[in-house]
């Protein structure tokens, strides 16, 4: 026991510089009423998966680069278009088939940042496939992940509307 007690004061410096890293005060993330019908043809336990991964996906990018500290980031999902057939989907056309079924996919979102000094700054993404082509992956919501990781990327360095 006494040749690992020279791991523990590293232990207690890794645990209080963890505790002391940056994060967001708080990432909210909503569908907007405008795509509320849309998201339920996609199926809610889709859609909450999404609003779910958006999330994640914010807090894990922001933490990791240290950036946006004590904001608060309001998120909106205005448009999800999966690659492949939701289970939702399938079930209201039994006629799609889950692996050859193929589509453009991607996301909108909209939302607003405010610092931690007060200020509020508008947030606007989307990204979509151009092109069949252009889907990659066999992943019923690759495009949306992708469309998730960019925004989450361009909101670390500072770039909150897609121009």
């Amino acid at each position: 026991m006494r040749r690992y007690a020279f791991f523990a004061p590293l232990v207690a410096a890794l645990a209080l510089a963890g505790g002391v890293a940056a994060q967001p005060s708080a990432v909210v993330v909503t569908i907007s009423p405008d795509f509320a019908k849309t998201a339920q043809e996609l199926g809610q336990r889709d859609v909450q998966q999404q609003i779910d991964d958006l999330t994640r996906t914010v807090e894990r990018v922001l933490t990791e680069r240290h950036a946006l500290s004590g904001a608060r980031i309001e998120l909106v999902i205005t448009d999800l278009k999966p690659n492949r057939p939701t289970m939702q989907q399938i079930s209201d056309k039994p006629g799609l088939d889950p692996m050859r079924s193929v589509s453009i996919g991607g996301a909108a979102i909209e939302g607003t940042i405010t610092t931690a000094s007060g200020d509020t700054q508008a947030v606007k993404y989307d990204y979509y496939s151009s092109s069949l082509a252009d889907v990659r992956g066999f992943g019923t919501w690759q495009d949306a992940r992708t469309a998730f990781d960019r925004l989450s990327r361009n909101l670390a360095e500072g770039r909150y509307v897609k121009r």
